[in-house]
């Protein structure tokens, strides 16, 4: 069942958006703990600069099982400013499929100023995974995870943070992307595909 946050905060509330993230984390905790399985797979998707990232560190800073937590941002994935679809389909089978199955996934690192692959890097199957990227939730990778998390956020937040976080060197790409966030929304519907919806100031 899908379950639906709001983050509305009060007037004395001088940190909205870092509340809005712990209630999300409090929330995704107490599913991970329900989901009673030692290596679960959370998806965290939502547009440029709703939170995921951010999110994803909270999460496994608070992460309730013993042990350790993988986790893989789609950023290493994408191989360029046109790649969000492609990124996503690296992770679905390089990483997800392989962790389902039960088998060590490897995915290699997209290096952004050389414009090529670079390191490659393992993903051990017996171990919690986190993967965190705007694009994730298809009808592909839903299928592959335990917990899928969407962050919606207001357009003007998220686009202050973004550019906060990246500078000038996303500013020119900013509508690029986006278009291509779009066609992801229009295609795969990631609000319903998700089992938590969290709002983000």
């Amino acid at each position: 069942m899908r379950s639906a946050v709001s983050s509305a905060p009060s007037r004395s509330e001088s940190d909205p958006v870092g509340r809005a993230l712990r209630a999300a984390v409090d929330h995704t905790r107490d599913a991970v703990v329900s989901v009673a399985a030692a290596n679960p797979v959370i998806l965290i998707d939502g547009r440029s600069g709703a939170g995921k990232t951010s999110f994803a560190r909270e999460l496994i800073a608070a992460w309730p099982l013993h042990g350790r937590v993988q986790s893989v941002a789609l950023d290493a994935l994408y191989p360029g400013w046109d790649g969000l679809a492609e990124g996503v389909r690296t992770a679905q089978e390089a990483i997800l499929r392989p962790h389902a199955r039960g088998l060590i996934g490897v995915w290699q690192r997209w290096d952004w100023e050389r414009g090529e692959y670079a390191e490659a890097h393992a993903v051990d199957p017996s171990l919690p995974l986190i993967v965190e990227g705007s694009g994730l939730l298809t009808a592909g990778t839903a299928p592959l995870s335990d917990i899928r998390i969407w962050l919606e956020s207001p357009a003007r937040a998220r686009r202050t943070r973004a550019l906060a976080r990246d500078g000038e060197t996303y500013r020119p790409h900013w509508d690029r992307w986006a278009r291509q966030e779009e066609q992801h929304l229009a295609d795969d519907g990631p609000a319903q595909r998700a089992t938590h919806v969290f709002v983000i100031p």
